[in-house]
């Protein structure tokens, strides 16, 4: 198990209603826990944290919450398993929009996913948690005693600020149908 990680503190906070993750991963290990990107920051009475990562059940979730409420909770029924193959993953978060399933939107190798075990879409507006001005970490869970490592590589990984874009941006399938 690896233990390294990138962060970042932003000095101000971004737009965090409209935003866009996007990354190459290889998971090394399967069935742990696994973390991509994460936030979190305590306040005066609750701990803010938002967290895009493998389950243990090799699902993908991203979710945002505090100590006390769940504002985002998406579970992939899709299971990740492959520990050969590079997944190119695309989150894009838009708040803003009107219809909550297009506040959230999960792209896996070029292909959106729509189908959830557990869905829970942020509010209209709601301003999550991503690209506030606390600790914001790749490979590492900031929210965690335990850390939640990613176990395995990650390639190409982009943070765009102020636009949720879909996985065309990032890449597009060959002649073969294979997403690059």
């Amino acid at each position: 198990m690896t233990t390294t990680y990138l962060s970042r503190t932003p000095a101000s906070a971004g737009n965090r209603n409209t935003w866009t993750w996007s990354g190459w991963v290889k998971k090394s290990a399967i069935g742990v826990a696994q973390t991509i990107l994460s936030t979190s920051s305590t306040g005066t009475s609750n701990t803010s944290l938002a967290s895009l990562y493998f389950s243990s059940s090799n699902t993908l979730i991203f979710f945002q919450y505090t100590s006390s409420t769940v504002y985002t909770n998406l579970i992939t029924t899709q299971v990740f398993r492959d520990s050969s193959a590079w997944y190119h993953i695309v989150l894009a978060y838009d708040d803003t929009q009107a219809t909550a399933v297009n506040r959230v939107k999960f792209y896996v190798n070029g292909n959106q996913i729509t189908a959830f075990g557990t869905s829970t879409y942020p509010a209209q507006n709601y301003s999550g948690f991503i690209n506030q001005a606390s600790p914001h970490a790749i490979g590492r869970d900031n929210g965690s005693p335990n850390a939640s490592y990613f176990d395995g590589s990650m390639a190409h990984s982009h943070f765009i600020d102020g636009t949720a874009y879909d996985a065309s941006a990032f890449g597009q399938f060959d002649a073969n149908g294979i997403w690059t």
